[in-house]
């Protein structure tokens, strides 16, 4: 049975560093952090960052003389106050490091090193896709640490986007999981249901009109597990769990399921074994919601 409490680990929810957001608006304590040697400042071009695998996944840092010339983003404050700054260039040629993104080692990072790559990216995102203001079209200004954009010409500040998106762990009255394929994925991948937020709708809402729309299915006890960023490009996926009554048939929409099917855990590590379906990574989410239904971890589950 899916237990309710929270998810205990998710991989791109681990960030440690205090994001100091009041220093974001000092100019005078950005400037001097700045200038301090001992910041540190993560690299990153195209979503990738410089990452060193021995002895253990980790971010290599360049201090800020050596950081590409533009604009720079406050990131935050270890518990030692030493600043962790983020800048868009190209990436430094460091001995033992190699260009990884999220997908690669988001898992693997340890936690501040995975928050940092988070925030980052999902940074780098919205300054690459948001240079012009949406009332004018007048280029605007980075400010406050990198967290806002402001137009020169009619002053409107305009923030980071964040676009919820709710996924869904369903089950039926025998605890069996429903999984589903995409149109676009490969034969061997199953997930369970996820979209968007609409406008006026809350959370729950979402989770039930989105399973009703995809599959045809109701649901009820809708219950909360837990968040994560998913800066590719700039979505929050919320967790839930989800049941389902009596034997409604699975009515999947065309165009965005292919397939359908409900899985008991037996079953479900018997198509995993076959390589019928592949075990999702744990940097998921939906790795998470699974895990949690099935009782551990998935088999031939891949490290990332």
């Amino acid at each position: 049975m899916v237990t309710d409490g929270p998810l205990e680990w998710l991989a791109l929810a681990r960030g440690t560093l205090d994001r100091v957001a009041l220093k974001r608006r000092d100019d005078a304590w950005l400037d001097a952090a700045w200038d301090d040697p001992g910041t540190r400042v993560v690299v990153v071009q195209d979503g990738q960052v410089p990452v060193t695998f021995e002895p253990s996944p980790a971010l290599v840092f360049v201090p800020p003389g050596q950081a590409p010339d533009g604009d720079r983003w406050l990131l935050g404050v270890d518990d030692d106050e030493t600043a962790y700054f983020g800048a868009s260039g190209p990436l430094p040629a460091i001995e033992g490091a190699q260009p990884a993104g999220l997908r690669r080692v988001g898992a693997l990072l340890g936690d501040r090193d995975s928050g940092l790559l988070t925030h980052v990216v999902a940074l780098e995102h919205w300054h690459r896709d948001n240079r012009h203001c949406p009332r004018c079209g007048a280029r605007t200004r980075v400010e406050s640490g990198g967290h806002v954009r402001v137009c020169p010409d009619d002053g409107s500040q305009h923030f980071p986007r964040v676009d919820p998106a709710v996924i869904m762990l369903v089950t039926d009255e025998t605890d069996r999981i429903l999984l589903a394929r995409g149109p676009q994925w490969p034969a061997d991948r199953r997930s369970i249901l996820a979209g968007f937020v609409e406008p006026g709708e809350s959370l729950e809402q979402a989770v039930a009109r989105e399973v009703e729309e995809e599959v045809g299915l109701p649901v009820r006890d809708v219950r909360y597990l837990g968040s994560q960023p998913w800066p590719l490009p700039r979505s929050l996926m919320l967790g839930f769990t989800a049941r389902t009554d009596g034997d409604v048939p699975l009515r999947p929409d065309p165009e965005e399921i292919l397939d359908a099917a409900w899985y008991t855990r037996e079953e479900l590590r018997a198509a995993i074994d076959a390589g019928d379906v592949v075990a999702p990574g744990p940097l998921s989410i939906a790795a998470q919601l699974i895990m949690r239904w099935y009782g551990g971890e998935l088999p031939n589950m891949p490290a990332f």
